[in-house]
């Protein structure tokens, strides 16, 4: 495997995570023993070619050609590999940073799309909310959650619940909030990317 630095040493590489908004600062990268308890405990190291082990001694060796690692993209952000870590590691945050340095390279696009209904989502009804995209697969795997779907605003009403949108008000200043955070202009350029 050719090994590609990102800067002068590998240590840069290293300080860019930890340095990152998203990294707990604890520097439990740069402590790393390689003992591989992260990978002995990970869900999705059991169930792909993903290995947390070989991500964290990749970003010791300042490997660039990480973020451009199909494998990244399997961590789904358990925090397993946290709780396991002997030295406060987080694996899972160093995936969050390896993904959004690939999204910021244009590398990633084709991985998000699929997510764009979470995105419209918080848009344009300020909730989380599971895109339509998913329904069938849900359907097929969960039992009587088509029809629970379907009545939910039924039984929110016989259990005295608000319904699940906010107000109007609320969903007009989150939007204005996404689009001056950049956020609106963001998943556009997603999804044109993926029309291409």
């Amino acid at each position: 495997m050719k090994v590609q630095k990102i800067t002068d040493t590998p240590l840069n590489f290293v300080e860019e995570i930890i340095n990152d908004i998203k990294s707990s600062k604890e520097d439990g990268v740069l402590k790393c023993v390689q003992c591989g308890m992260c990978t002995s405990t990970c869900p999705s190291a059991k169930h792909s070619d993903y290995n947390p082990r070989d991500i964290i001694e990749r970003v010791l060796q300042g490997d660039e050609t990480l973020i451009e690692d199909e494998n990244i993209w399997n961590c789904f952000y358990c925090y397993t590999c946290h709780s396991t870590c002997p030295v406060g590691n987080s694996v899972c945050e160093v995936n969050q940073i390896l993904k959004q340095f690939a999204i910021s390279k244009d590398l990633a696009y084709d991985k998000l799309y699929e997510y764009l209904g979470f995105a419209d989502s918080y848009y344009s009804a300020a909730i989380g909310a599971i895109p339509e995209n998913f329904y069938p697969d849900i359907r097929e795997d969960v039992e009587g959650w088509w029809e629970f779907r379907q009545h939910l605003g039924e039984i929110r009403n016989e259990l005295n619940l608000d319904p699940v949108t906010p107000p109007q008000e609320v969903i007009d200043e989150v939007s204005l909030i996404l689009t001056n955070c950049g956020f609106k202009e963001r998943i556009e350029k997603v999804r044109k990317s993926n029309e291409l």
